[in-house]
């Protein structure tokens, strides 16, 4: 499925999606050397539904963050409309339930505005393989990639351009070539033999590039010191993992691993380490110096942009969340709501922004119309809440909660909620659930969206 607009697959030479490989250097780094398009890893659904979109304004990318903040897919400016993003279906599992591909090529070029391609292995049999991407082709993909190879057999096995040449004739779509780099592609023009071969409308590379990406050039390969540095250029320009890094370099370096050179990238524990390895300690200091200016300025401009969107109503201080200060279960949110209750106001309303140039959290909380917030931006939206809490309970000069202030009647009224709960169970009662999981002071607010900061 496309990030970006609408592409051609007919007459392409394609970077294939390879794990732990096509991340964004990669990609980038295909598409200079001559990639028409460039796959990024496959990943799977779920964890992309779990991410966060991100803009990135210090590296200028787009980014989809895990909850554990690892950056899961990156992109950037450089190859939209070039970039397909690859959606995993488990390696060749579901070659087995054709019913099950029907299904999920048919909802996704009915639910998505961008066109969809699929990638397969080939079948036991040629007519079975015909007859299931026959099949593909009316639910209205854009292309079909096809692995010349039946799931069980390995890079060292033949690739079968016969049953790739059978389908291209047998369909209308595009067939998109791959397999070819162990037996066919050696140099840029074994590109076009392979295409010849399969007679299919475009050629997807694996291996070949993986080894060396400069397989795209039409004026021949670069020399791999060469390559390898400019990949590493784009790994320290987009802050790629350094054990990504690593990995890719690796995996260019190939027979050279045991040498003096392969010894110390496989030691190196960081991306400037892995840029001392090939001499380019220089470049990184100079891009991380690059990096620290751009995001004190971005730092400055969201400060002053905070002053100017400030409501000067709002009463501010200097405070953070630390449960460790509070008894289990108990928090300031839960005390506000209490108060608020018990003084017949409205309860409480929170408002949060997250700040996209470091992902923290700001709340507002509005209690009796006073709106109130910490000064301290948090790490999470519950967090930040907290802190606004705190904020409008100590103006109000309400106790909060803290250990330190002795008794807490929140306690005291659930424990009074448990022991009830006990006496019943004694009498024979059936309840359907604890009694303090139906207590009144439940926080009741904190599912407001969490808005983006304006830019």
């Amino acid at each position: 499925m496309t990030v970006n607009t609408p592409l051609c697959f007919r007459g392409k030479k394609i970077l294939a999606p390879m794990v732990r490989v096509g991340t964004l250097p990669m990609r980038l780094l295909a598409l200079d050397y001559g990639a028409d398009i460039v796959y990024c890893e496959e990943l799977i659904d779920i964890k992309m539904l779990q991410c966060k979109r991100v803009i990135n304004e210090v590296l200028e990318t787009v980014d989809f963050v895990a909850p554990n903040e690892r950056v899961v897919f990156r992109t950037c400016e450089r190859e939209r409309e070039r970039v397909v993003f690859q959606m995993g279906g488990m390696g060749a599992a579901l070659l087995s339930d054709p019913d099950k591909i029907e299904s999920i090529l048919t909802t996704l070029v009915k639910g998505v505005c961008k066109p969809v391609t699929c990638k397969i292995r080939i079948l036991p049999s040629v007519e079975d393989t015909v007859s299931l991407v026959k099949r593909i082709e009316k639910t209205g993909i854009a292309a079909i990639a096809v692995h010349g190879r039946k799931k069980e057999e390995r890079p060292q096995h033949p690739v079968h351009c016969d049953v790739i040449k059978a389908i291209a004739e047998a369909v209308s779509i595009p067939v998109i070539a791959n397999g070819g780099s162990h037996d066919f592609i050696r140099e840029y023009a074994d590109i076009e033999t392979f295409e010849k071969a399969t007679a299919a409308s475009s050629v997807m590379i694996a291996r070949a590039a993986m080894w060396n990406p400069s397989i795209f050039r039409k004026d021949g390969f670069y020399p791999l010191k060469d390559v390898m540095q400019d990949y590493i250029k784009y790994a320290v320009r987009y802050d790629n993992h350094y054990t990504n890094t690593k990995y890719c370099l690796c995996q260019m370096l190939r027979e050279q691993l045991e040498t003096t050179q392969g010894k110390k990238l496989h030691a190196a524990q960081s991306t400037q380490e892995i840029c001392e390895v090939f001499e380019m300690g220089d470049f990184y200091e100079e891009i991380t110096a690059i990096f620290e200016a751009k995001k004190t300025s971005l730092e400055t401009k969201t400060q002053d942009d905070d002053d100017q969107m400030e409501d000067p109503g709002v009463i501010k201080m200097a405070v953070r969340f630390d449960k460790r200060e509070y008894p289990p279960q108990i928090t300031p949110k839960m005390h506000l709501l209490e108060w608020c209750r018990k003084e017949k106001h409205p309860q409480p309303v929170y408002e949060t922004i997250q700040r996209p140039l470091d992902r923290l959290f700001c709340s507002v909380v509005t209690v009796a119309e006073r709106k109130y917030r910490s000064t301290l931006w948090d790490k999470s939206k519950k967090l930040a809440e907290q802190a606004a809490a705190i904020v409008c309970l100590r103006t109000l000069g309400v106790p909060e909660g803290k250990l330190c202030e002795g008794e807490n009647h929140l306690i005291n009224k659930r424990k009074r909620g448990d022991q009830e709960h006990l006496i019943s169970r004694d009498h024979g009662e059936d309840l359907a659930e604890p009694s303090h999981k139906k207590a009144n002071f439940i926080e009741g607010t904190s599912d407001m969206n969490v808005l983006k900061m304006p830019r």
